[in-house]
């Protein structure tokens, strides 16, 4: 079994697990806790290789790490009625939990897992939302709390809570947004003798004292404020101690959410047909410090940015003054990498799939009853590219232990100027498709033609449809506006890129995964890529490809494949899927680089 039946099939790396044997109190105690949720995934806009939460609404993955057995685990944040699958859930009327992060104390220096290797620390952002009173003031206890201890399904695991406080909201600006705390924690040996590293970021700042971030969110303050990511060490996830400030950088928003700082490796040569293969993986001493932020993305609402350049320990200093986009659709926002993955192999990530300007009126809440989803499980490494030097370049993981035949369901070698058309409304139950394209021996100079796809509707003629010109600027489209399941004025229906032609191999490649409502797209290896939601009200079945007015020479091969339902394996004889279910002795195993099984 593949890393994605594991992902999305088998619940204990996706659910917020350990709810049976939590000791840690809900405050509305109508809500049950350690029961399973079920989910109904029959859907017609039900993912099916894309993780979606049972019941209710999803957002911001948290808390991502890879143990010592192999086992990738992801958790994530989640409407507060949806408590008897939450690991870490409020303590108090109208507190909330935002984002955090985890991280495995093999040394104990944290002192709460004696006798232990294994013991998992996880760090959150707790807000209140108490009246402005005087004691909002004065600081709390330190930057770090621990706050309680539960048990997780592993007898001999135990997870140690860290809170991070943020700054009760002020009543002359009810509708202010809180977000001082949120943050991440990684563990660095990097010059810093094995000690703790902590990125916090700052919105609004005025003050601080003790550690504490004073925010104040009244009209006429903003132009006073100051945003920046703080770097905290410490020895022992206890007490820390600040070490430096990264601001000045990047897009201007209002929100700054969920930030990384990450080791990742790079590419010799990213235009070779398997640029992930070992040999062409080079260790380094790179980082990337990447930060959401909501609103302001140049399409609207929230989008995630990153920054390469190299971190000693306790500062961070980036290789350029540029602002780089992680992905150019608009619906892949608060994107986290896995703890513990070596530094000489890819990252990987997982982002939501969705987007702050849309994520409370799509139709599956009223439909399906579920809001959110996440994105493919993706490798990140770092390349020099012909547009510039350090770009993350993001691939999906390998999807072919999911097809749902290990030949091509639809096939071309001679698709230049010509077309390519697959009705798979009988050959693939999940709806799930992935095709690869690869255009060889494209001239340098007085290039023409296009190469387009479109994944139809025979039932209502709807559309989702995609592009590349390979003359001009070179420019990449993908447009979600002949659907008609979902109208809303910030639901943008174009985004486009432009993608430039390698002239060594003169080649483009692409890869696309479309998955009921979720389509994504990657160019060139990974060069650029774009997560897209999407809400038709027929389900798409009919996928064609052409190309057109190519130069001469110019050389178009096509492989289709179908996808697995990887649900289908956990559904019970009413056809629900049980969260927080395992099945028993199974395991996601990382045995080498691009394989990871069960």
């Amino acid at each position: 079994m593949s890393l994605f039946a594991g992902l999305a099939g088998l619940n204990l790396l996706f659910s917020l697990v350990g709810a049976q044997n939590t000791t840690s109190t809900y405050v509305e105690p109508s809500v049950p806790t350690g029961t399973p949720v079920p989910g109904d995934y029959t859907g017609a806009l039900r993912p099916q290789i894309h993780y979606s939460p049972p019941q209710g609404f999803m957002n911001d993955p948290n808390g991502m790490f890879l143990d010592e057995d192999g086992v990738y685990h992801l958790y994530y944040q989640c409407e507060k009625d949806r408590a008897e699958s939450s690991a870490i859930y409020p303590g108090a009327e109208g507190e909330a939990i935002f984002s955090g992060s985890a991280v495995i104390d093999v040394n104990n220096t944290s002192g709460f897992f004696p006798n232990q290797t294994n013991g998992v620390v996880a760090l959150y952002t707790l807000n209140t939302m108490e009246e402005e009173t005087q004691e909002v003031r004065h600081p709390y206890a330190g930057i770090a709390k621990r706050i309680c201890s539960y048990k997780t399904r592993w007898p001999t695991r135990e997870m140690a809570v860290i809170l991070l406080r943020s700054t009760p909201k002020t009543p002359s600006c009810p509708s202010a947004v809180i977000n001082s705390g949120i943050q991440k924690l990684f563990g660095t040996l990097l010059r810093n003798n094995g000690s703790w590293s902590l990125l916090m970021l700052k919105n609004l700042l005025l003050g601080e004292s003790d550690g504490l971030i004073i925010l104040d969110h009244r009209p006429g303050t903003r132009s006073d404020a100051k945003i920046s990511d703080r770097i905290y060490t410490s020895p022992n996830l206890t007490t820390w101690t600040h070490a430096s400030n990264f601001s000045r950088h990047g897009l201007l928003g209002l929100q700054y959410e969920c930030p990384n700082l990450i080791q990742i490796p790079m590419l010799t040569n990213i235009s070779i047909e398997n640029p992930l293969e070992a040999a062409n993986i080079n260790s380094t001493d790179m980082f990337i410090m990447q930060i959401s932020i909501n609103p302001g993305a140049p399409l609207g609402g929230s989008t995630a940015q990153y920054f390469p350049g190299t971190f000693n320990g306790t500062h961070f200093s980036t290789v350029d003054s540029a602002t780089r986009i992680n992905d150019f659709g608009k619906d892949n926002y608060a994107g986290q990498f896995f703890y513990n993955i070596p530094p000489t192999s890819p990252q990987v990530s997982i982002a939501w799939a969705s987007n702050w300007q849309y994520t409370q009126v799509v139709p599956t809440g009223e439909t399906e009853n579920f809001r959110g989803a996440m994105s493919l499980p993706r490798y990140n490494v770092l390349a020099n590219t012909t547009r510039g030097e350090y770009t993350l370049v993001s691939l999906p993981y390998d999807l072919s232990s999911i097809y749902s035949d290990s030949s091509p369901l639809a096939t071309s070698s001679s698709l230049a100027n010509s077309s390519l058309l697959y009705d798979y409304s009988t050959t693939v139950p999940s709806g799930a498709l992935t095709f690869n394209m690869t255009i060889t021996s494209i001239p340098l100079d007085n290039v023409t033609g296009t190469a387009n796809f479109t994944f139809t509707s025979s039932v209502t003629g709807e559309s989702i449809r995609g592009g590349f010109y390979l003359g001009g600027d070179t420019p990449f489209f993908l447009n979600r506006g002949y659907l008609r399941g979902f109208e809303d004025p910030f639901f943008t229906d174009k985004f486009s890129t432009n993608n430039l032609i390698n002239a060594d191999t003169q080649t483009f490649r692409l890869q696309v995964v479309i998955d009921r409502s979720i389509i994504e797209v990657f160019l060139d290896n990974g060069l650029r890529s774009a997560t897209t939601s999407f809400f038709a009200e027929g389900m798409l079945d009919t996928l064609a490809i052409s190309t057109r007015e190519l130069s001469p020479g110019v050389q178009v091969s096509a492989d289709v494949y179908g996808l697995m339902s990887t649900w289908d394996q956990e559904e019970d004889m009413d056809g629900n899927v049980m969260a927080n279910s395992t099945m028993s002795g199974q395991k996601v195993r990382r045995n080498m680089i691009g394989h990871i099984s069960i």
